[in-house]
């Protein structure tokens, strides 16, 4: 039992040194990834439908 408590109070005090992100940066980062996310999938879903065009016309 002394483990857990000793683990849970070291882990407490690592919590407290983190360098946390202040809202603004965490606003901006959450945007670039969704962005950057729906970009790719475009990017993606352009290259699948070029790649069944091409399919479609070597099997047709």
């Amino acid at each position: 039992m002394g483990h857990i408590k000793s683990f849970l109070n070291e882990s407490r005090q690592e919590l407290k040194r983190v360098n946390w992100p202040r809202k603004e940066e965490t606003t901006r980062y959450t945007i670039f990834v969704i962005v950057l996310s729906v970009g790719l999938a475009a990017f993606l879903g352009i290259l699948d439908y070029m790649f069944l065009q091409i399919l479609q016309h070597v099997i047709l």
